[in-house]
């Protein structure tokens, strides 16, 4: 057995693409049929309004009089806006592809670009040697 990849979270062989993203899932490498990449961005929304709820506790909480409840605000205030601008947004990479039958199937995700287009030049091999 030939093998294209071999990472923490997935392996490519000439037979299988194996996944192990929690519960470990295994796609047979000659059923696979019309693989797509897809670059995912989620939003930030959520981050954005626990920030602006913070910033306004804050606020709100510095307008007392108390020396160490405006400390706390101040605290608020700064994680809120950590919160809200770090990181913009959210990027998943992600192979699709139809399988035994299925419109479309998640074979992979990964955040990082790089282990990402390893994963996919791997299967993109041992697809073509598969055919061969």
């Amino acid at each position: 057995m030939r093998t294209y990849y071999r990472g923490p979270d997935a392996a490519v062989t000439d037979e299988l693409f194996i996944w192990q993203a929690g519960s470990t899932r295994s796609f047979v490498v000659a059923e696979l049929r019309r693989v797509s990449m897809e670059r995912q961005e989620h939003s930030r929304l959520g981050r954005v309004v626990v920030a602006v709820l913070l910033a306004v506790a804050g606020a709100g909480w510095v307008q007392l009089e108390l020396p160490a409840r405006w400390y706390v605000g101040i605290g608020a205030l700064v994680v809120g806006l950590a919160v809200a601008g770090w990181p913009p947004h959210t990027r998943l990479w992600a192979l699709k592809a139809a399988y035994r039958g299925d419109d479309e199937v998640t074979l992979y995700t990964s955040g990082d670009p790089r282990v990402f287009h390893q994963v996919s030049r791997a299967l993109r091999r041992a697809m073509e040697d598969a055919r061969q």
